[in-house]
């Protein structure tokens, strides 16, 4: 069942509820139901939320990972660069192939940075629409019990009496 089903479900709930005489619009609510409700209401939510949480964890090992990687990139082109370090137009050489490396990987590092940190918020975004969505309708749903009982509480209006 989605969000929308339990909620209507709740609805019907209260609809059969046993209303308490002289209680101002109290019913009487099977509470084991009313919990299992909220139980799959509280299941339904999005999963981007559990999503989103997976995403931050791999971003940073994604990040630890490029940054590894760059590492052992620059430190086999500093060996190279070392081994061939008596003749020297190969050490030049050596170095600014090591230096366009370093450059790509930590080119490469900002983009998959860039390109996490995006589809987190772009996840997050969703979750935060879909969760202020949920939100929403609970909070109408509270407030259309609360005038229910309001409005059931109140004497109703008796025709004018004829004079």
């Amino acid at each position: 069942m989605n969000a929308e089903d339990l909620i209507n479900e709740l609805y019907d709930l209260l609809d059969k509820a046993w209303s308490l005489p002289l209680s101002h619009g109290r019913a009487v609510l099977d509470s084991a139901e009313v919990k299992q409700i909220l139980d799959e209401l509280k299941e339904s939510l999005p999963k981007e939320i559990r999503q989103a949480k997976g995403i931050v964890a791999d971003r940073s090992q994604i990040l630890t990972d490029a940054k590894r990687e760059a590492e052992t990139v620059i430190r086999v082109a500093e060996d190279r660069a070392k081994a061939m370090v008596n003749q020297e137009e190969i050490v030049k050489q050596a170095q600014q192939k090591a230096n366009e490396v370093l450059l790509q990987t930590k080119q490469k590092a900002r983009e998959l940075r860039k390109a996490s940190n995006d589809y987190v918020d772009d996840l997050m975004r969703r979750a935060d629409e879909g969760l202020t969505g949920n939100l929403a309708e609970l909070r109408k749903t509270r407030q259309n019990i609360k005038v229910s009982q309001r409005a059931a509480a109140q004497p109703q209006e008796h025709a004018p009496h004829q004079r």
